[in-house]
């Protein structure tokens, strides 16, 4: 037995069973021949005795994913079923990760379904199909993030199938847009933070907990973090692929951070890869992670508070704003593509409105002498902006 290859790779499921007759490559051992003491890779085959390299195909996580969520479709016998189909097998051609793939089948399928049910077809939708579909699975209980997520998704597979020439352009007109509630960013206050970091007792936590309070990075951004990414006298740490744009940037950490780190770097050990890994792991998992910051927050005191560590970056991006950094600047250290999503946390962090709402108060209470009638220039300019900005704002007439 020679080398061994991977040819396979690219081909589907369906496409093996023929591969594996004409070729002579991996075919199904009879149970009764089967051995424990088998090392063979998977146990279950053998190969024919043919002279040169045998191929062996091990299909991957995204492969796996497609091929199950391609055969629940199919299996459903569905209208429009080969069509999601092809809609899968394009974003396994895409690159999208395995998740990715799992939600769009099952996404699809309950589509494809609820337009059965309902007299209907992918071939025959109208907005009144989809706005439907929306009210049924708000009617499952379903959030509005998972409701608006589950339309978004509707409406990529919608311009999939318009691209192909499937459907008329004229269904992606008047789109349905789900409005989200205004959730505030939850930060930590000081009082709660200064308890966290006196309940570390590890050298390696201390360096995570920091590194993500002084960052503002995501966790899974930190965990995949390498040794060869930290350039420590620059006081920063390269991001090559965001973990949610899928775009790179630089964080920077601040003094305390870099002592934390610098005891860290002392006693890991120097042959592993990533910053922060674990016995078994090559680096730590979200659920490690996680166990250490409830366990410093129980310590703390702070367990009952709801924090998590996603609250870290939170607190980073307050912070940063209330000693006066520009919010744009605070856009590209958060890695956000939008502004209206770093905006958030300027309504949370603007702490000259609240000092000038005191000030005032305090005139007021003092009874000092003013001019009811008096008109504000500054404040009637920033009314004549918000009313100009209005208009712009405004539905066009059809």
């Amino acid at each position: 037995m020679t080398a061994q290859s991977c040819i396979l790779k690219d081909c589907y499921s369906c496409d093996w069973a023929i591969f594996s007759q004409e070729n002579h490559w991996p075919v199904d051992l009879p149970p009764s021949q089967r051995t424990k003491k088998s090392k063979l890779a998977p146990p279950r085959l053998f190969f024919s005795p043919i002279a040169g390299s045998l191929a062996i195909w091990r299909p991957s996580k995204r492969r796996r994913a497609l091929d199950r969520a391609s055969k629940r479709l199919l299996d459903s016998e569905l209208p429009g079923a080969d069509l999601a189909v092809e809609y899968l097998r394009d974003k396994y051609t895409n690159n999208l990760t395995s998740g990715t793939i799992k939600e769009a089948g099952y996404l699809t399928l309950s589509f494809l379904t609820f337009l059965e049910r309902t007299d209907s077809n992918i071939f025959a939708i109208t907005r009144q199909d989809i706005s439907a579909f929306v009210e049924y699975e708000q009617d499952r209980g379903l959030k509005i993030n998972s409701v608006r997520a589950r339309l978004r998704g509707v409406y990529t597979f919608l311009d999939f199938l318009i691209e192909l020439k499937i459907l008329s352009f004229e269904i992606m007109h008047k789109k349905l847009r789900l409005k989200l509630p205004a959730v505030l960013p939850k930060a930590i206050p000081t009082e709660d933070i200064n308890s966290l970091l006196a309940a570390i007792t590890k050298v390696r936590d201390r360096a995570m907990i920091l590194l993500l309070l002084r960052t503002g990075m995501r966790i899974g951004e930190l965990l995949n973090v390498k040794i060869a990414d930290i350039i420590l006298p620059e006081k920063k740490i390269l991001i090559y692929l965001g973990e949610k744009n899928f775009q790179g940037r630089v964080a920077y950490f601040s003094e305390d951070a870099e002592i934390a780190l610098r005891d860290w770097l002392k006693m890991r050990n120097k042959e592993k890869e990533y910053l922060f890994y674990s016995r078994s792991r090559e680096k730590i998992s979200y659920v490690a992670a996680w166990s250490v910051m409830k366990k410093c927050l129980e310590r703390a005191g702070l367990s009952g508070k709801g924090y998590s560590l996603h609250c870290l970056r939170h607190t980073f991006a307050t912070d940063m704003l209330n000693a006066g950094l520009r919010l744009e600047v605070l856009q590209q250290l958060l890695g956000h593509q939008s502004i209206e999503i770093t905006k958030r946390y300027a309504v949370l962090s603007d702490t000259t409105r609240e000092n000038e709402y005191f000030k005032a108060m305090s005139i007021i209470e003092q009874g000092a002498q003013h001019e009811p009638h008096r008109v504000s220039s500054q404040l009637q300019a920033v009314f004549e902006e918000k009313k100009l900005f209005s208009t712009h704002t405004k539905k066009l007439p059809e």
